[in-house]
């Protein structure tokens, strides 16, 4: 029943805007066409009439004709708008990435093209550090720890082990 009321009521409604639109239609056309009196004239008089009214129909074509243009472009513009909207929203997956290993010189080489001809040694402008002095470092360190092992059992290494936090912290 309530569908029944709704459909009712939305046909009252556009039976009324059918209305109203042919009542601005019949004010417009009255507005811009006044009724012509055409029994008191002679020949000429209504051959100028009529090449006025002509006049008058051309100008209105060519309104009409720049409006149509407008609407195609605009309609036209909307299209590829829309199309760009959905190209946007991502309807497209991207492929997965493969990693790919290139050495520098061919980086070099895409990047200056013909240009880069000389191969350079990257690892030539590295620090150089030697292995045999990190080793003895870390022996003084095992060595030291294990020789500590005993003085640091009890409490009174727990108490060093404080003592020694506390003064790097500071």
């Amino acid at each position: 029943m309530l569908k029944s009321l709704m459909a009712a009521k939305a046909k009252e409604d556009l039976e009324q805007e059918f209305m109203e639109k042919e009542e601005q239609k019949t004010k417009y056309l009255e507005e811009k066409s006044p009724p012509v009196q055409i029994s008191d004239l002679s020949l000429a008089e209504l051959q100028a009439l009529c090449e006025e009214l002509h006049a008058k129909i051309d100008v209105v074509d060519e309104e009409r004709y720049d409006i149509e243009a407008k609407v195609l472009h605009n309609t036209r513009e909307i299209k590829d708008l829309n199309i760009k909207v959905q190209d946007l929203r991502g309807k497209f997956k991207r492929p997965n990435l493969r990693r790919v290993r290139v050495s520098a010189d061919a980086i070099l080489r895409s990047l200056l093209g013909s240009k880069h001809k000389v191969s350079m040694d990257l690892r030539a402008n590295l620090k150089s550090v030697k292995k045999e002095d990190a080793e003895k470092e870390k022996t003084v360190e095992v060595s030291d720890w294990r020789k500590n092992v005993e003085a640091m059992s009890g409490m009174e290494g727990r108490k060093k082990m404080f003592d020694a936090a506390k003064g790097q912290n500071q």
